[in-house]
């Protein structure tokens, strides 16, 4: 995995004060060149290490105000199948195997209520699936964010 530097981090939050900022600008502002800026930020996805940029939508700018966690029991010998069933569901939009008493730690959208059991119903029907909790949130305190991580690189060095 490609490891950030200073002027990455730097790169990265020109970015997000202003997102529309051209490769130029953000290297005039930085004081590196156009091709620096470009560089590091093709250096940075091919490493994989910016996510796609739809990964930054709101999930309620699609109708999908509500957040929940639904954490998933498997059985191990069907985990395959459980990968591939959650991954063919569009609101499942994000899925980590954990530790602990559950095995899989799933993010889902929904629009409300019903459209989340809908959801969850679609979940708990996946072979394999053994047992299922299900999480709302209700409200957002810290929004997903590396910019303090980012800041405190970029002074690093």
């Amino acid at each position: 995995m490609y490891s950030l530097d200073a002027i990455d981090a730097r790169i990265l939050l020109a970015r997000d004060s202003s997102q529309d900022a051209s490769l130029i600008e953000i290297g005039n502002r930085l004081g590196v060149s156009r091709n620096t800026v470009h560089a590091r930020l093709k250096r940075l996805r091919d490493a994989d290490a910016l996510g796609p940029p739809s990964a930054a939508l709101s999930p309620a700018a699609l109708g999908r105000p509500l957040l929940a966690f639904v954490t998933l029991s498997v059985s191990q010998q069907s985990i395959d199948s459980v990968y591939a069933a959650i991954a063919a569901i569009p609101e499942v939009v994000e899925a980590h195997t954990t530790t602990g008493d559950a095995d899989l730690m799933l993010r889902v959208v929904a629009s409300d209520t019903v459209d989340l059991h809908r959801i969850t119903q679609s979940i708990q029907l996946a072979p394999g699936v053994q047992r299922s909790s299900t999480s709302v949130a209700t409200t957002e305190v810290i929004p997903h964010r590396m910019s303090l991580l980012l800041q405190r690189l970029a002074v690093e060095h």
